[in-house]
């Protein structure tokens, strides 16, 4: 009979164990701790780590579907759960999360030790051939998630708040779908702002008709993150006019509804971004720097302008001029990857300045802003160490293990994108997060090689055992 694996890996954790259990109890933990790298999707959960309860996944492995069926089999609060593999890629998998406190003296608060006792299918040819990439596959896996869970208790111990209701515009985007699950799993309710009336009683059609207005009532916070992408298709006018629309109109029409309310949401954190600033070479800008006279500026200085309504109704109003967005779920660094493998190198010279930021940094800091009464106004939403293409371009490769060879000529994508190659692609900022680390929010990543090796499964946690 084949000998079973084992891998066992602890992390420490800034909360009581109690607030660390709930963290995983919550809806949505299995979908946040699933590395962004890996072709999983969550396709059924009781929501429950009870014993019985049952988890289905759909994933590949080595291009290969399959339906990996778990199941809880033991449930202590807030001490243990359990679950094994019904059905899957694995010939057995058994996996226990301990959750104690330290035995010494220690700044965590409490400990999460993860194990598994697994076995490759096939025997002998199953280890032979697959052993050592379930192996690095599991070690990559939870140097992941235990980064992660550290970093949201982390945050969760920094900027502790009693429960809120979160209304959010875009939470099925990328940024709005990890807001959501940090919030959820930090013991929040989120409510998702939507265009028209739906079924769900949780959801609130803003832009409806007034029948919804009363749903606003409950809520604490709003999040208001939609607006039609600017990546999607070539800046013809019709289309800039959706852009501009999608944003400066939806955004007014928000805020005189929220001026409205007897009980008004304390803040309100709406998207902006750097592109107010425009093509500005070297420069280093900070929230104080004068917008450009671009088409993006100008859309950006309309957007935050749509927020006067709820300035003047005394809502707290804070303008997120967003960087560039890093996942490999989607954005810049997803469009990156594949050239990246394929040996491609700089947009155009590769001179200009990219203002990047961690999608989790993203969602850390609109929490803090959440929760810092003291932050209002507009605050780039970008990394203390911005790049410039050409770094970011050598760094991913190195990453990705390829070398940066091909660059994309400047007229090239001029070409294919038209007035869009300008501004998003070959335009530099410079830009620098002065209020938020005024107001002390803890980046999770300034340096963008650890960055890049984290979220695309380069690091290796190896087991204690």
């Amino acid at each position: 009979m084949a000998e079973d694996e084992f891998y066992a890996a602890t992390v420490s954790l800034a909360v009581p164990i109690d607030q660390a259990f709930a963290y995983h109890e919550r809806p949505g933990a299995l979908s946040r701790l699933i590395p962004p790298w890996e072709s999983v999707e969550l396709e059924h959960s009781d929501g429950s780590l009870t014993v019985g309860s049952q988890v289905v996944m759909k994933t590949k492995i080595f291009g290969i579907p399959f339906r990996w069926v778990a199941r809880h089999t033991e449930y202590d609060r807030p001490r243990l759960f359990a679950d094994t593999q019904v059905s899957g890629p694995f010939a057995s998998w058994d996996h226990r999360h301990e959750f104690s406190e330290p035995s010494t003296e220690q700044s965590s608060m409490s400990q999460l030790r993860d194990q598994i006792r697994y076995r490759v299918p096939l025997g002998a040819v199953g280890r032979l051939f697959g052993g050592s990439k379930a192996r690095r596959t599991i070690e990559a896996m939870f140097a992941f998630r235990h980064r992660l869970t550290q970093d949201d208790l982390q945050l969760h111990h920094d900027r502790p708040a009693e429960p809120m209701t979160i209304a959010i515009s875009g939470s099925s985007g990328m940024v709005g779908s990890q807001l959501s699950a940090l919030a959820t799993l930090l013991g929040h309710q989120v409510r998702p702002i939507v265009r028209s009336v739906d079924k769900d009683p949780n959801t609130i059609a803003a832009w409806s008709n007034d029948d919804d207005l009363q749903k606003f009532e409950g809520v604490d916070a709003v999040v208001h993150l939609a607006g039609k992408s600017i990546a999607d298709q070539r800046w013809t006018d019709p289309v800039k006019q959706e852009i501009r629309d999608s944003r400066v109109v939806k955004t007014r029409q928000l805020c005189e509804l929220l001026a409205r309310l007897d009980r008004k949401p304390s803040v309100l954190i709406c998207a902006s971004a750097t592109g107010i600033y425009g093509d500005r070479g070297d420069e280093i800008l900070t929230e104080d720097s004068q917008p450009d006279d671009s088409f993006l500026a100008d859309v950006a200085r309309q957007w935050e302008a749509a927020c006067q309504p709820a300035i003047d109704a005394g809502i707290r109003v804070v303008h997120a001029r967003f960087g560039i967005v890093l996942s490999p779920q989607g954005g810049a660094l997803e469009k990156s990857l594949l050239p990246a493998k394929l040996a491609g190198g700089s947009l155009g010279n590769g001179r200009q300045w990219w203002s990047w930021i961690a999608l989790d940094d993203v969602v850390g800091a609109i929490y803090h802003a959440i929760t810092d009464p003291s932050m209002s106004g507009p605050v780039n939403f970008v990394s203390p160490t911005p790049v410039t293409n050409g770094e970011f371009a050598k760094t991913l490769a190195s990453v990705v293990g390829r070398p940066a060879l091909f660059p994309a000529p400047a007229f090239a994508l001029r070409a294919a994108l038209g007035e869009m190659a300008d501004a998003l692609l070959l335009s530099s900022c410079r830009a620098e997060p002065t209020r938020l680390q005024a107001a002390g929010y803890r980046f999770r990543f300034t340096e963008l090689e650890p960055f890049l090796r984290y979220v695309l499964g380069r690091n290796r946690l190896r087991s204690e055992a």
